[in-house]
This record gives C-alpha cells, sequence and structure tokens, in this order.
C-alpha cells in the first residue's frame, strides 16, 4: 500500500526575483580600491596646493563616492522602464548643456579645457550626460525601428544620432576623447542589435587601416604642428622628441611602471608621484598602481575590472527585453572602452587623450555619472526572473 505525499519533496517551478548583489559588490570594491590608490597618488600634492591638507582630494572622492553609491542604489528601485517617455528629452538636454559650455558665461575652464558647466553651485561636465543620453536613447530608437533596423538606412540614421552627441562632444566642450567614446557606444550597440556581423568587420578593418595609414604618413613626414591634437600625436610616435608638447608625461609613466617589478615598491612609495608626473591622480593613476603594486597590483585591478565586466554581461543575457539588454550592453561598452584606451594611454599605445580611468581616477563628475549607470544596471538586474527547482511540499 503507497503511502500519501507526506514526508515527500516534490520539485515545483517557481520565479523568483533577482538582484545582483555581486554587480554592487564589485563596484563598492573598485571604489575602495580607488580611495586607497587616490590618497597614496595625490597626497603629496594636495599637501602642497592646499596647505598641508594632505587628504584634500581623497576626502572630495569618498564623499563624493559615498553619495553616488547611495543614488546607485536608490536608481535601482525603480523601474527602468520609466527612463523611456524621458529619453529623448535627456539626448535633447545634454546637447543643451554641451553648447552652453561654448556659448555661455556659465563655462568653468581648469587644466587649460573649457569643458564644465557651474550651475546653482554644481560643477559637472556635460559630456558625460550626453554618454547616459545615448545609452538609454538609441535603445528605444533601434525598437521603435523593429525589423526595419537591418536597413541601410536605419544604420545611418542611427549612427547620425551617436555622431549628434560625440560631435557635441569635440565642438561644443573640445573634447575628442568623450567624442571617441559615445561614438563608440553607439557603434556598439548598433552593432548588438543588427542581424548582420560581416559589413561591421570590413568597415572596421578598413577605418582602422586607413587611420594607422595616416598615423604612419604622419609619423615620417611631420616633425612639429600648430594643432596640439596633431602634437599629442607626434609625442606618441616620438615621446623622446617631443618632451615638452606630451612626451614627458608618458615617459614618466612608463618609468614608473617599469621601475615597479611584480610587486611594486609598496603602497605609498612611489617616487613618480613626487611631482615628476603632473596631476597623477587623474588619467595616469595606472602608473602609480604600477609603482606602488607592481605587476601583481595591475592584475588585481584588471582582475577586478573583469569581473565588473562579467556581471553586466550576465544581467544584459538574461534582461527580460530588449530595452534592459542594451541599455545594460551600452554601459559594459562605456566602461570596457574607458578603461582600455586609459591603459593604452599610459602604457604608450595611443596618444594621451585625457580619459580617467572609471571609480578609481579623481573626478567628482565621472564617478557620480558612472554611478548612475550603476544604478541603471541593477534596475534591469531586479527585473530578472529566474525558474528555481523548489522542494517546499512534504
Amino acid at each position: 500500500m503507497q503511502k500519501g505525499n507526506k514526508g515527500r519533496k516534490h520539485s515545483i517551478r517557481k520565479k523568483t526575483d533577482y538582484y545582483d548583489y555581486n554587480l554592487l559588490a564589485a563596484v563598492i570594491l573598485l571604489i575602495c580600491f580607488g580611495l586607497i590608490m587616490l590618497y597614496s597618488t595625490s597626497a603629496y600634492e594636495a599637501q602642497l596646493k592646499f596647505k598641508g591638507d594632505d587628504m584634500y582630494y581623497f576626502r572630495r572622492q569618498a564623499m563624493i563616492s559615498a553619495g553616488a553609491i547611495l543614488v546607485a542604489i536608490f536608481m535601482s528601485r525603480f523601474d527602468y522602464h520609466l527612463l523611456i517617455p524621458i529619453s529623448g528629452l535627456a539626448f535633447v538636454v545634454s546637447l543643451i548643456l554641451m553648447a552652453l559650455v561654448r556659448f555661455s558665461p556659465l563655462a568653468v575652464t581648469a587644466f587649460g579645457s573649457r569643458r564644465w558647466l557651474k550651475l546653482f553651485g554644481v560643477q559637472f561636465q556635460p559630456s558625460e550626460i550626453a554618454k547616459i543620453a545615448v545609452i538609454i536613447y538609441l535603445p528605444v530608437v533601434i525598437i521603435k525601428m523593429g525589423r526595419k533596423v537591418k536597413t541601410l538606412n536605419a544604420v545611418f540614421f542611427l549612427l547620425f544620432l551617436g555622431a549628434l552627441q560625440g560631435g557635441g562632444a569635440l565642438f561644443f566642450t573640445d573634447n575628442l576623447s568623450t567624442g571617441i567614446i559615445i561614438g563608440g557606444i553607439a557603434v556598439m550597440m548598433i552593432f548588438i542589435a543588427h542581424p548582420k556581423t560581416k559589413p561591421f568587420l570590413i568597415t572596421g578593418g578598413c577605418v582602422l587601416a586607413l587611420v594607422g595609414s595616416v598615423v604612419a604618413y604622419m609619423g615620417a613626414t611631420m616633425t612639429t604642428s600648430e594643432d596640439f591634437r596633431i602634437r599629442r600625436i607626434l609625442a606618441w610616435l616620438h615621446p623622446e622628441d617631443n618632451m615638452s608638447t606630451g612626451g614627458y608625461q608618458v615617459m614618466q609613466a612608463l618609468y614608473a611602471i617599469g621601475s615597479g617589478g611584480f610587486f611594486g615598491k609598496g603602497l605609498g612609495n612611489s617616487a613618480q608621484k613626487l611631482g615628476t608626473i603632473p596631476e597623477a591622480q587623474n588619467d595616469m593613476i595606472f602608473s602609480i598602481v604600477c609603482e606602488e603594486l607592481g605587476v601583481f597590483g595591475a592584475l588585481l585591478l584588471f582582475l577586478m575590472f573583469g569581473y565588473l565586466l562579467y556581471r553586466l554581461v550576465f544581467i544584459a543575457q538574461n534582461a527580460p527585453d530588449l530595452y534592459g539588454t542594451l541599455i545594460v550592453s551600452g554601459i559594459f561598452v562605456h566602461i570596457a572602452l574607458q578603461v582600455i584606451l586609459n591603459i593604452c594611454v599610459v602604457i604608450n599605445w595611443m596618444p594621451t587623450t585625457g580619459i580617467t580611468l572609471p571609480f578609481v581616477s579623481y573626478g567628482g563628475t565621472s564617478i557620480l555619472f558612472l554611478m548612475a549607470e550603476m544604478g541603471i544596471a541593477l534596475s534591469v538586474s531586479r527585473q530578472i526572473k529566474f525558474k528555481n527547482q523548489e522542494s517546499d511540499l512534504s
């Protein structure tokens, strides 16, 4: 005689909500690592500039980072679909704010560049808003296009939208590096949404070949130029001969990396940060990481970034709809591009661009908007539902 179901366990499928705490932990870990390295890198310069206050940069970054983490957690509680009706407005507003940098008295000049706005006592870079605007608006346009996205006209229109923001960053704020990042985000989002791969690979190969030919020609025929961007290229190709136009900073960064060895000189023991590398806490902080923590520290940093990007890929793959997949993919591309470009500059694989290392370099605007992107990614993760095998009948 068979007994009843009492005492037996049955498997049932139940959908459970998800929240990617791993992503949040990875971001907080990166920020903490960045704050440690920021203090080590900037203490000497801060002491000279701010009347003995060696914690000036660290304190400001720590306060903004703490606030930015709270902003990300707060944003993650909202449905990311709420971004759809405001995405077009954000796209237009970002262009207007960048135009104000060029044409209004509200613009602020720092480090020889006019890229900031000061509104209501808050100073920020409108080009950072442009990155988020592209990330949240292009997916809306792609989804509305539907199957038409595979047509040539649709691709050109999407490229035009990306070029509009990238060109705005270049023309209005004179920020080529941000323009390149915005363009890269747009191209990769179109690549993800488009059913064909081969045309993109062919076009990308042709563009790289063209750029390589132009750079090789400049390196062989030019020795000087009035344009500061060309001077940067020449300093990249021949740093020893262009020490006064950008080569000096790159050479010192390479010396810092080379002197670190595998385990580094020890935290706080960098020599290059003592005024040799100007503003080392900004885009050249990776060289100080290598000098003080060595190859081991650099690999540790790569692992943290790698895990962060892996979590973004996981969320994008499991997002409940195409909009969630595309916006998280855009965030992935943004962070990956910025990390790659920053490190390539520091090791002299490309000309200096002024791109900061995400979550590590000093910069309040950068950390705030990066954490806003993390909040959006966490919002997408909250709507992921997995079917788990539950054994709750007894």
